[in-house]
């Protein structure tokens, strides 16, 4: 996996922020937001500088039992080929089911019937795709019950029989502790460090004693301690500042950068 350092999501709101911003290695783009013939400029001068794009989906539906819709997979490969991508990232979720969307990135059972469902979905994607296909963590509101696994567990089940990459969301892993009570040190014991592709490190903001993974807010103190404890074991390939709402000054999503770096390198 390529060495691609410190990044930030590129948003057509924030396009010309993140063309300016110092010490910005690699961007992330939402694959559906982009036509394959018709790449923002701002991309364009991206990829004319040389930086890495990685096109990130949210609507494989990876895990859902409904049948993988290929031209979802396709779109992503298409753009992927087009900005010259090293690798392409999902999610383990579903967002369909019965021809009804959720809108949203919902949890996978941690069962073995469910793992089954999964494993098979990604190999279909895997072979449609011509780069490596990384898988990340989500934040989830409820845990469905009967797991077979921990959520450790079934991401190291996942990339065994897979082979693919991993993509982990410290702020995710930051959610679910206060909101499910996960353990995030066991959760880092036992997946598969070496094939860590990149992270994710993003904002959120407590709501009536629920903390949700808003990427409007700046990153808290807890999410950059546990991105030091992720790298005090890996030094991840790159690392990735999500903004998606409430964009601040660009000072201010400097000096995130500038503090995401700095707890990288620390753990040199």
């Amino acid at each position: 996996m390529p060495e691609l350092g410190v990044g930030i999501g590129w948003r057509e709101e924030i396009d010309l922020t993140v063309e300016r911003l110092p010490g910005v290695d690699f961007v992330e783009v939402v694959a559906e937001n982009l036509h394959a013939h018709d790449l923002p400029e701002s991309l364009r001068l991206l990829r004319e500088r040389g930086t890495p794009v990685i096109p990130h989906a949210v609507s494989l539906s990876l895990g859902g039992a409904d049948p993988l819709e290929m031209s979802r997979v396709e779109h992503l490969g298409a753009i992927a080929d087009i900005v010259g991508a090293p690798l392409v990232s999902d999610h383990v979720a579903f967002v369909r089911a019965g021809g009804l969307e959720a809108g949203h990135l919902m949890p996978v059972p941690r069962t073995r019937d469910a793992l089954e469902v999964l494993c098979a979905n990604v190999k279909q994607a895997q072979a449609a795709l011509s780069v490596p296909l990384a898988l990340e963590n989500v934040a989830a509101l409820l845990e469905w019950p009967g797991a077979d696994l921990t959520e450790g567990e079934f991401l190291a089940e996942l990339v065994e029989r897979t082979d693919c990459w991993l993509l982990i969301d410290v702020a995710n892993l930051h959610a679910n502790s206060l909101n499910l009570g996960t353990d995030a040190q066991a959760f880092l014991d036992v997946i598969p460090l070496e094939r860590l592709a990149y992270v994710h490190v993003a904002g959120g903001a407590d709501e009536h004693g629920v903390y949700h993974d808003t990427h409007a807010h700046a990153v808290p103190a807890p999410v950059l301690e546990l991105l030091g404890e992720l790298c005090s074991r890996v030094r991840p390939p790159g690392v990735l500042l999500e903004r998606d709402d409430a964009y601040p000054t660009d000072a201010e999503l400097s000096g995130e950068l500038a503090s995401i770096r700095a707890v990288v390198e620390a753990s040199r």
